[in-house]
């Protein structure tokens, strides 16, 4: 994808639709396709977090790893889904792995040169937050009731 088609694209995405022109160019500008093969680790819990994706075809899985036991997959996300709001809020680590699932196409942001222009620009840093605020709300609700359903034996009360 060009910038061009990376900005009509990022016009129509759920998340992204209603930034204006220049919000919508500017993530475009500081966009990259990346290709990962299945079972390449995108982010690794506890390293530097400065990049968002967008799956644009494939799969990733979103695990945390545990201390004794199996690693547990807190969720599959498929084309279209974003991942990664830890580039916007300290100490920007990751806070889980996520996986590639097959082959796998992403669109990476850079989250250092976004976090510097929402600095800059609050209407577009504002816009952004809230944006990714309704992406963690969601995403943690999500996670909470896998976790419940995993960590909760049949017929325990």
């Amino acid at each position: 994808m060009n910038a061009e088609e990376v900005r009509q694209y990022l016009a129509s995405h759920e998340l992204f639709s209603g930034l204006n022109e220049q919000q919508t160019a500017f993530l475009a500008d500081h966009a990259r396709e990346k290709q990962y093969e299945d079972g390449t680790i995108v982010s690794r819990q506890g390293t530097a977090a400065d990049h968002f994706y967008i799956v644009l075809e494939g799969a990733l899985t979103v695990q945390v790893p545990a201390i004794a036991g199996p690693t547990l997959e807190v969720t599959r996300l498929s084309v279209d889904q974003v991942l990664g709001w830890s580039w916007l809020i300290e100490p920007y680590r990751w806070h889980f792995n996520a996986l590639a699932k097959g082959q796998t196409r992403l669109l990476a942001f850079d989250g250092r040169a976004i976090l510097a222009q929402c600095e800059k620009d609050a209407e577009f840093g504002y816009a952004l937050f809230k944006r990714f605020s309704a992406l963690m709300g969601k995403r943690l609700e999500a996670a909470q009731r896998r976790m419940m359903d995993q960590w909760s034996p049949a017929g325990f009360a």
